[in-house]
């Protein structure tokens, strides 16, 4: 079951190759995200937050069993490279099962909603197929990895180590 999931992603990714974005689009950094203390936040300003830094953004969600099957490949990504920036937007359908699950995998790093989920612009620019889903941002602010599903995939760890 896993070989024909991962086939059908490579072949999604083969038959929609483009040159990957280096740049959020206006609209996808005007989007805006619910932080965990409930404020509403643009994702300009989530980046703003970590600028400088290198950011690894997970996008999932804590119904999704890849995203939780993936976590602890985070969690080593996290103990290995310590000084790297990691931001969670969560797909969940409501905000409280976003804070459950936050606390039942003790996912660490800077938290935010998704607060219409696959149905917005910052959704539309990463044209999500799956999750859980990786993106790197350098310390210049360039999306350097765009799309990858495994926290330990050679794209995202070569990525965080330039």
């Amino acid at each position: 079951m896993n070989k024909i999931k991962y086939i059908f992603v490579l072949l999604i990714t083969f038959l929609s190759c483009k040159d990957e974005p280096k740049q959020f689009s206006a609209e996808a950094l005007n989007d805006t995200f619910i932080a965990q203390n409930g404020d509403e936040v643009t994702f300009q300003s989530i980046l703003d937050k970590h600028q400088g830094k290198t950011i690894v953004i997970d996008v999932w969600a804590s119904w999704c069993s890849d995203c939780i099957k993936g976590m602890p490949k985070v969690k080593t990504l996290q103990a290995n490279n310590p000084e790297i920036a990691y931001v969670f937007l969560s797909l969940d359908r409501e905000q409280g099962a976003w804070h459950r699950g936050i606390a039942k995998y003790q996912v660490n790093g800077d938290h935010y909603f998704m607060p219409n989920a696959k149905d917005c612009d910052f959704a539309d620019f990463l044209n999500i197929s799956w999750i859980p889903r990786y993106l790197v941002i350098n310390k210049a602010g360039e999306i350097v990895v765009f799309n990858v599903i495994e926290a330990d995939d050679d794209k995202l760890i070569k990525a965080i180590k330039n």
